[in-house]
């Protein structure tokens, strides 16, 4: 397998080139070229070594505990104590007070090396930035030192068995209990929702608090141990076997009247909680920039070694070379398209022109990692399909990037009705494409489209059979 290196180069050239001035944002490029050089040698030596040992191992369930691959605990303290889980976090609470910027480019990098393990990491900058935002200042306390220092991490528990994408669904409830929480119910497919890799753990769950629909959601912090040390009333009662990410635990969960907190106000869980969402698409959409690049790597260094036809290397056929450079071009784009979007979140001014990239940039960046991977396996050919080669792993890996945070349908059709109504994220559009005439024509054809966009499916006519999803 060829070994990982880092895209630093073209990751710094994005964020320079591209989404600083399309944002206008001074990048210092010398502060992130050190911050990448240091992360991308973790990455190289210690993370990625570990990304073929955890898919072959994968974290198991023991005892109703989960046990991490070998090799994974000294990766996280060497991780950890380079600082790294405190980029974001204000310097007052331990972290190094960085922004989006810097964290774009060790999020991608993490991901390209051992994508199982940064998902373990990769909600803590999201738990920051939403207790920033929401917590109170006894939360930011307690809770911002131990996810900066990186005893702790967190994750996000929304799913439950009969509520995926509608969240109206959900029955996990929240009763309060001397003047704090206790939740009960199910969740499904929370990542990281248990590991042995830190201390503690802070859940972020939406729970039911009244029965008013959405408006009755709360997010709650829920902590995998009590004041005293004990563990919480929280049960992993099953990891589930995945087609890819096989070291990432996703477990089901089962909380009994188990003690919280709420995060923000009652009732106002959805708001709250999307200050987090909205950094765990942007962290998707790396994830397949990340997957795409590195495929494209390996393609590339293996078609222009590998002798095929009258002595010439496999990147001088015009089929490879379409396929590798059809790669190429995906991946570069789909970094500008994440890198724009982080810089409108930067910018106090950029939120109208946020929402919109972020549903552009998490769809077109993870289809893109899937197809990556795929034009990867066919430049290889029968290698292609072997394991030693690596690029199954990642057509298995980046597989679930489209379907979770917000399936890439759903996210879709909210850009092409809701936004589309909206005239704020629109006139943000235009005023960054104002000097690309091609670019400013198209998104005037979009804005004229016909209203019954909105409705695709009622001029269809009605399937014979049902279609499976």
């Amino acid at each position: 397998m060829l070994p990982y290196k880092a895209p630093l180069e073209d990751i710094l050239f994005s964020l320079q080139s591209v989404a600083g001035p399309a944002a206008l944002l001074d990048v210092d490029i010398d502060t992130l070229s050190e911050i990448g050089a240091h992360f991308a040698a973790l990455a190289e030596n210690e993370l990625a070594p570990l990304n073929a040992v955890g898919d072959r191992e994968g974290a198991r369930l023991e005892n109703g505990r989960v046990k991490m691959p070998d090799g994974f605990h000294a990766a996280y303290r060497a991780y950890a104590e380079q600082g790294w889980p405190g980029l974001t976090a204000p310097e007052i609470y331990g972290g190094q007070g960085l922004g989006s910027m810097e964290l774009a480019l060790v999020s991608e990098i993490f991901s390209g090396a051992n994508l199982a393990m940064q998902m373990i990491t990769g909600l803590v900058p999201g738990a920051v930035r939403t207790l920033l935002k929401h917590g109170t200042e006894q939360q930011k306390t307690d809770i911002l030192p131990q996810l900066a220092s990186g005893a702790w991490t967190s994750t996000m528990a929304l799913t439950e068995a009969s509520a995926g994408s509608d969240l109206s669904c959900i029955t996990c409830q929240a009763m309060p209990h001397d003047g704090r929480w206790r939740i009960s119910g199910e969740k499904i497919f929370i990542s990281g929702g248990d590991q042995d890799l830190t201390e503690k753990i802070i859940h972020l769950v939406l729970a039911r608090t009244t029965d008013g629909g959405l408006a009755g959601l709360s997010l709650l912090l829920c902590k995998s141990h009590l004041a005293d040390g004990s563990r919480n009333r929280i049960t992993i009662t099953r990891i589930e076997e995945k087609m890819g990410l096989h070291a990432s635990p996703t477990c089901q969960m089962h909380f009994d009247r188990a003690d919280a907190e709420l995060v923000g106000a009652e009732g106002d869980g959805l708001r709250v909680l999307f200050t987090m969402m909205d950094h765990g698409r942007l962290d998707v959409a790396l994830q397949g920039v990340a997957l795409a690049a590195r495929a494209t790597a390996i393609a590339r260094a293996y078609a222009a070694a590998r002798v095929q036809g009258k002595g010439r290397t496999l990147d001088r056929h015009a089929d490879i070379r379409r396929m590798l450079d059809e790669m190429d071009l995906r991946a570069f784009g789909a970094r500008g398209i994440a890198h724009l979007a982080l810089g409108a979140l930067e910018r106090e001014d950029g939120a109208n022109l946020a929402a919109l990239l972020t549903l552009v940039a998490k769809v077109f960046c993870t289809d893109i990692a899937t197809e990556a991977a795929d034009l990867g396996i066919q430049v290889l050919g029968g290698c292609g399909y072997l394991r030693e080669y690596g690029l199954e792993q990642i057509w298995r890996d980046a597989r679930i990037c489209r379907i979770y945070k917000g399936a890439n349908g759903i996210h879709a059709l909210a850009l092409a009705t809701r936004l589309m109504r909206l005239k704020a994220p629109l006139d943000a559009l235009d005023a960054l494409c104002a000097r690309q005439e091609s670019v400013s024509t198209r998104l005037q054809t979009w804005r004229g489209a016909p209203a019954s966009a909105s409705r695709p499916w009622r001029s269809q006519r009605p399937l014979r059979q049902p279609l499976c999803h």
